[in-house]
């Protein structure tokens, strides 16, 4: 058996492992960024959430004015 043949044959075992953990590795990152974005994402969505909830707050506080308002009208009149 030749020394170059003999090499290989015990490397390719090394090489398969460093393969596996390299691959194990660069997924690991990549299901890092997706969580990264993913949970950007919903930051973005609670923040939106929480505006639209102060404007529909201000804007039932008005319709509430206006209705007093009108009620208070109504009993004038009647």
């Amino acid at each position: 058996m030749s020394t170059s043949l003999y090499v290989f044959s015990i490397g390719l075992p090394f090489a398969t492992i460093l393969l596996v953990f390299g691959m194990r590795y660069i997924a690991q990152i990549q299901q890092a960024k997706a969580r990264l974005a993913s949970d950007e994402a919903y930051r973005q969505i609670a923040e939106k959430a929480v505006a639209d909830h102060g404007a529909a707050a201000t804007a039932l506080t008005s319709i509430e004015t206006r209705l007093a308002a009108i009620e208070k009208i109504l009993k004038d009149v009647g």
